[in-house]
């Protein structure tokens, strides 16, 4: 019982990454895209693995930085120095893991499209 509880509040926190957060729903268009690409490209199973584990952490990232924005939020709503470094590292660490991801795909999806393709 406790296990399905668990993960009810994780898919409802999944759904609440979903419902109020922009990147969140960029984060999700662009996943499908690089999942459909890699099927599509016929991938070898480490390198799925790869694009995978790129992906579970860019949604990682968003969640964490959610969870610290929200409970910045819930400390105070005034401007604090302190509350707006913890936002912005928080952000810069979705960032980090983004452009790392977006560099392990262009890696491995690029030369397997151009290969693809004959060029």
């Amino acid at each position: 019982m406790r296990l399905l509880r668990s993960f009810r509040h994780a898919f409802a926190g999944a759904a609440y990454l979903l419902r109020t957060q922009p990147n969140a729903r960029l984060h999700l268009v662009v996943a499908i895209g690089v999942i459909a690409v890699s099927a599509w490209l016929g991938l070898a199973a480490i390198e799925w693995a790869i694009i995978i584990l790129c992906v579970a952490s860019v949604w990682a990232a968003e969640a964490f930085n959610t969870a610290i924005e929200v409970l910045c939020d819930r400390v105070t709503t005034d401007r604090d120095p302190h509350i707006m470094i913890v936002k912005d590292v928080s952000a810069a660490a979705v960032l980090a893991v983004s452009a790392g991801a977006a560099v392990v795909g262009v890696l491995i999806l690029v030369p397997k499209f151009l290969a693809s393709v004959g060029a």
